[in-house]
Formats: structure tokens, sequence, C-alpha cells
């Protein structure tokens, strides 16, 4: 089954690299490009792509708001965003999870990551690049409250508890299977649990109550 993406990029030859690495992927389908925020809303509403590729800094309306708009709280009918950026701020991470993106990654990830990123979106997961959910681990670590964290609404299955820890450490879903020696729709089945057992909307929550339980920590 082909994944329809719309890319939203300012910079031309950004936004055309993007579109040819994907269209590269024999499952992937480049099926719009956008120049801003706004032109991005609009070939969305219009398109009904699988996944929008949104960079953050645009014109008009930036890919924060964009992606609020188009899967934030309350959007009936949302559609999966996967947001890149060449900027390595934490403001930006916390803004663009916050706003529904499925997926964070710098520009430099490659071709490989970026390619899974669009595929766990499309399948209803959401990958964000390691190396930000260990910084975001170590940025909540430095200014975590004092109160007890929040109890699962029901008990965590001992395997459940491993691959807990894995996405803890960043792993993505494919890498979490290899780990555990389990299939790849099992640990999709384990995170889903994982987010409805803890109330979390994304990867990085999952983390950060392992990390506040102090889970984090086990081998």
């Amino acid at each position: 089954m082909t994944i329809r993406v719309l890319v939203a990029d300012d910079q031309e030859l950004v936004r055309t690299g993007l579109s040819m690495i994907l269209g590269a992927e024999p499952d992937i389908e480049v099926v719009g490009q956008a120049v801003d925020g706004r032109e991005a809303v609009a070939l969305a509403r219009r398109l009904r792509p699988d996944v929008c590729l949104f960079d953050i800094r645009m014109p008009g309306l930036d890919g924060i708001e964009a992606t609020r708009a188009l899967a934030g709280p309350g959007v009936e009918d949302p559609i999966a965003v996967v947001v890149i950026t060449t900027f390595d701020l934490d403001e930006y991470v916390f803004a663009a999870l916050r706003a529904g993106a499925k997926g964070f990654l710098l520009k430099d990830a490659g071709a490989g990551l970026l390619a899974q990123a669009i595929r766990a979106a499309a399948g209803g997961d959401a990958l964000i690049a390691p190396n930000v959910t260990v910084r975001l681990l170590e940025a909540f670590a430095g200014s975590a409250p004092a109160a007890s964290p929040a109890q699962p609404i029901e008990p965590l299955t001992e395997r459940e508890e491993q691959v807990l820890v894995q996405v803890a450490r960043g792993m993505s879903n494919s890498e979490i299977a290899g780990e555990l020696y389990i299939t790849l729709s099992t640990v999709k089945t384990h995170v889903a649990s994982l987010m409805t057992k803890l109330g979390a909307r994304n990867r990085v929550e999952i983390a950060i109550w392992a990390h506040e339980t102090r889970r984090a920590r086990q081998q």
C-alpha cells in the first residue's frame, strides 16, 4: 500500500530534496508540495495525504501552527504530521509534540530514518529521533517536579515493562523488535497499550514516565 505524503518547506532546494528522497522509496508517493504553512493546511485538507512532512520555520503560518490545525487536540479526522527541522531547539520539540506531531526529526537524520518516520506515522505510530528523545529526558531530569508520578490505570505486564525500557532509551519499534526478539506488530501493540495505560500522547511522554518511575535505569 502506497503512503501518500505532502511536503512543506519554504526552501525550494530542501523541499525538492525531501520529495526526491521520499519518492525514491517504493511504498511512498509525494502527492503535493507547499511553500508555507497556510498552503500546506489548504493542500492537506484537499488532498488528504496519509502523512504531512512539515518544516517548522515557514512564513505566514509556521509548521507548528499548521500541525495544530491538522492534528491538534479537538481536530476531527486528524492527519498524521512529522516535523523536520534544522533547528535543534528543545522548545520546538515540545511545541511540535503538543501540537499533535507524530514524529520529530532533524534534517541531518538521513534518508533511512526519514522514511522510517513516515511509515511509522502512516501506521499510527510515532518516531522521535533517538538523540532528541534522550536529550528531552535529560532536560526533564533537570527540572522534574518532586511530585510522585501518576500510576498506570492497569498494571503493566512483564513484556510491557521491557518495551517501556527500550522506548525510554530512544529505540524505534524496529529496534525494539530486534532487541526483544518479537515481531514489529507485537511491539506496536505493546506501545499502544503503554500509551493507554499511562495516558501518554506520544513516545516521549512514555519515556518521561519511565524516567519518573526509575524504570529507565533498568537494563
